[in-house]
């Protein structure tokens, strides 16, 4: 009995995964997150990861802020950026601060779907911790770029 839960419990989290990236007519994308050690980006800034999706050489990185309302994740390439804020209020995506911003609005506002970044503006009704986070980031983020430009994220 005992073997029997570890494997449901793996096929609850595959079918989730499944569930997810279903929405958006796709099939299930593979992802490494890497925490990055030893980095000193300034005292609001708590942690920072790479995000590599299967088949690519050019990771993502995610930069963890401390805000007064919460954590906010920027998930930021060099064609793209966009922030995942943690609150009170849930987790969502967000357009990123000024402050925060390296990514010409022109470029980013092309490469990123206004609509789906309405739809994700509540992802979680309720705060999630980092790893909960960063999977939802990777799982998500895929939504947010336009078809054509996918191909960023390989």
């Amino acid at each position: 009995m005992l073997q029997i839960v570890p494997v449901i419990a793996a096929m609850i989290f595959t079918v989730n995964m499944k569930a997810l990236s279903g929405n958006i007519g796709k099939e299930l994308i593979n992802y490494e997150i890497e925490a990055i050690e030893n980095i000193n980006l300034g005292s609001d800034v708590e942690k920072v990861w790479n995000l590599t999706y299967e088949g690519s050489e050019n990771p993502i990185t995610v930069i963890k802020r401390n805000t007064s309302d919460g954590s906010a994740f920027i998930v930021s390439s060099k064609f793209f950026e966009v922030c995942y804020m943690c609150g009170a209020n849930g987790f969502g995506a967000r357009s990123v601060k000024k402050a925060w911003s390296s990514v010409p609005n022109q470029i980013n506002s092309v490469i990123l779907n206004s609509q789906e970044l309405k739809k994700q503006q509540v992802i979680s009704p309720s705060k999630v911790d980092d790893e909960k986070a960063l999977g939802l980031i990777a799982s998500f983020l895929p939504n947010l770029l336009n078809e054509q430009y996918l191909h960023l994220l390989n």
